[in-house]
C-alpha cells in the first residue's frame, strides 16, 4: 500500500513539474481587443488633444469672419443680379373694366295669405323623423295649430302633434325657444314654418 500511495505521489509531482515548463514556455493568453475598442479609444485620445489645443476665439474676431461672409454673399448677389438678362415687358392694352353687378340671392318664398311666419327648422334626426324648430321673436307656437313647413325642395302642411324641449313633452313652445317636433315628411335646414291661419 505504501508503494502504491508513493508511485502516485511520484507520478502528481512528474504532472507538475511538466505543467510548469509548459507555462514558462507558453506566454499568458491576451485578450483580443476588437477593432471597435480599438477605435474608440483612439476617438477619446483624439478628443483629449483636441481640448487641450483648442484655442478660444475672441467675440471680436467672430463678428469680423462673419462681417466679411456676409460681405462675399452680399457681392454674389449684386453679380447675379447684373448678369440676369433685361426681360422686356410687352405693353398691353387697357382692360375695360366694366363694373359687375353683385349676385343676386334668392330672396325668402313670399308668405302665403292667410299664413304667419314661425320659425326655422335648425336639424332634422331622420332616424326619428324629428325636426328641431328654433322659433322667431315673438312668436309662440301650441299643439294642435296647422302649420306648413316650406323650403327649397320641402312643401307640406301639418297639424302640431308632439313638442319636446330638452327630451320633455311640452303642449306650448314659448318666445325664442327651439323645440323638436315630429313631422310626417323629410325636412331640412334652413326650411320655414308658417302658422295657418284660415285653410
Amino acid at each position: 500500500m505504501a508503494t502504491k500511495k508513493k508511485g502516485k505521489r511520484a507520478k502528481k509531482a512528474k504532472r507538475a513539474k511538466k505543467a510548469r515548463k509548459v507555462a514558462r514556455r507558453k506566454p499568458v493568453a491576451r485578450k483580443k481587443v476588437t477593432k471597435k475598442a480599438r477605435r474608440k479609444v483612439a476617438k477619446k485620445a483624439r478628443k483629449k488633444v483636441a481640448k487641450k489645443t483648442r484655442r478660444k476665439v475672441p467675440k471680436k474676431a467672430r463678428k469680423k469672419v462673419a462681417k466679411k461672409v456676409a460681405k462675399k454673399g452680399r457681392k454674389k448677389v449684386a453679380k447675379k443680379a447684373r448678369t440676369k438678362k433685361k426681360v422686356t415687358r410687352v405693353a398691353r392694352a387697357p382692360v375695360s373694366r366694366v363694373p359687375v353687378a353683385p349676385i343676386a340671392r334668392p330672396a325668402a318664398p313670399p308668405v302665403a295669405p292667410g299664413e304667419e311666419r314661425v320659425g326655422v327648422v335648425t336639424h332634422y334626426y331622420t332616424h326619428l323623423a324629428v325636426a328641431v324648430v328654433d322659433l322667431d321673436p315673438g312668436v309662440a307656437l301650441r299643439e294642435g295649430e296647422l302649420i306648413h313647413i316650406r323650403g327649397h325642395t320641402t312643401d307640406f302642411t301639418q297639424r302640431v302633434e308632439s313638442m319636446e324641449i330638452d327630451h320633455v313633452h311640452v303642449h306650448e313652445a314659448r318666445v325664442g325657444q327651439s323645440f323638436g317636433l315630429k313631422v310626417r315628411e323629410h325636412a331640412r335646414e334652413h326650411d320655414i314654418v308658417y302658422r295657418v291661419k284660415s285653410f
